[in-house]
């Protein structure tokens, strides 16, 4: 039996009594990135190479410590994204909101669209849109200091083509060179209501930046209205914008974006999970 197999069966059972939801993914994942190897390699590990500090990350995540704050990464679609305390962990409910975008860019079927992604934080839709639409230009908006850091280093190490611009602003009134003539805005807000702060994970709530969870208001919407606000200024008329939210929240979103602003089209698409998970739209022709 290979050493590192035999302490990652230990690991799982620490994980798993610790709470973890995913205790032996956790555990492998945190062994490939000690040993530097891909989870399906672990077994190629030989005895003597087995690293101690392995255990560091284990004690770590049993603590309730986000594994891709230890690992210093996260996987989002195609890419592998550095990560860490500051920055929103990407989750894979926002690649469905990626994959309906540039299923989108594709039937639009513009030369060069141009696209904007409002509240960036690592870099993960943005990324994803220029590594999976090679035309397109993309605008990334990151108005905290400490998130925007984590973006222009994925930015560096995975935009090739340099079709990624970053920009630390507010999305609320960022970009207003490009009014009129964007493509497609997407988003993944800040959107919980702090009365739900006891129901969320204390893993999150306790690592995540409150910028990106506490969406602000009553009902946690007000970073959504400024995005239907934002992507109403910037859209060309035919344009589409995509927004996530809870699964909660699918209902009162979709009244955000209202008739009499100029949407049409509206609707709520759901997740891997058949859960509401974000609202789309097109900005009127007329």
């Amino acid at each position: 039996m290979n050493l590192l197999l035999d302490e990652v069966a230990r690991a799982t059972a620490r994980l798993a009594d610790a709470g973890a939801a995913s205790p032996r993914a956790d555990a492998e994942e945190l062994a490939a990135a000690v040993h530097g190897v891909k989870r399906s390699e672990l077994h190629t590990v030989p005895d003597a190479a087995f690293d101690a500090r392995y255990w560091e990350g284990v004690a770590r995540r049993e603590a309730g410590e986000p594994l891709q704050h230890i690992t210093g990464r996260a996987f989002f679609r195609y890419l592998e994204l550095r990560v860490g305390p500051g920055v929103f962990v990407p989750r894979p409910e926002t690649e469905v909101m990626v994959g309906w975008a540039l299923d989108t860019l594709r039937d639009m079927d513009v030369r060069d669209p141009l696209v904007v992604d409002l509240g960036t934080g690592s870099g993960a839709i943005a990324l994803s849109i220029a590594q999976e639409a090679p035309r397109a230009r993309v605008h990334a908006v990151e108005k905290d200091p400490k998130a925007f850091v984590h973006a222009n280093r994925n930015v560096e190490a995975l935009d090739e083509r340099g079709r990624v611009r970053l920009h630390l602003a507010d999305l609320s009134d960022a970009l207003s060179e490009l009014d009129g003539t964007v493509d497609l805005v997407v988003s993944n807000p800040p959107y919980i209501p702090m009365t739900e702060w006891e129901y969320v994970p204390a893993d999150v709530r306790d690592h995540d930046p409150a910028a990106a969870l506490w969406g602000g208001g009553d009902d946690g919407l007000d970073a959504v209205r400024a995005v239907e606000q934002t992507a109403r200024r910037l859209l060309r008329p035919g344009g589409y914008v995509a927004v996530e939210h809870s699964d909660l929240q699918g209902n009162a979103v979709y009244w955000v974006f209202a008739e009499e602003h100029g949407w049409r089209d509206v609707r709520n698409r759901r997740d891997l999970t058949n859960r509401d998970r974000f609202v789309t739209a097109r900005l009127t022709l007329d």
